[in-house]
């Protein structure tokens, strides 16, 4: 899954500590989700989503590999 985590976080002018205690999630947490090592729970997504004021759909991109 690809994610707009590094675009939006930069949009709204927060550091990654900054999201993350946002979030109530680690540093280390957000890093491997902008780095697509992670992909969030659906609670957790929309958590982000909330803060950026907008959809899960517009921050977290299926790919097609991704529905195998």
């Amino acid at each position: 899954m690809k994610n707009k985590m590094v675009e939006y976080r930069k949009k709204f002018d927060f550091s990654q500590d900054r999201l993350a205690e946002k979030v109530g999630v680690s540093r280390q947490t957000i890093i491997s989700i902008e780095k697509g090592k992670y992909n969030p729970s659906l609670p957790l997504a929309m958590i982000i989503a909330e803060i950026f004021q907008t959809n899960v759909e517009s921050i977290f991109i299926l790919e097609e590999e991704d529905y195998k």
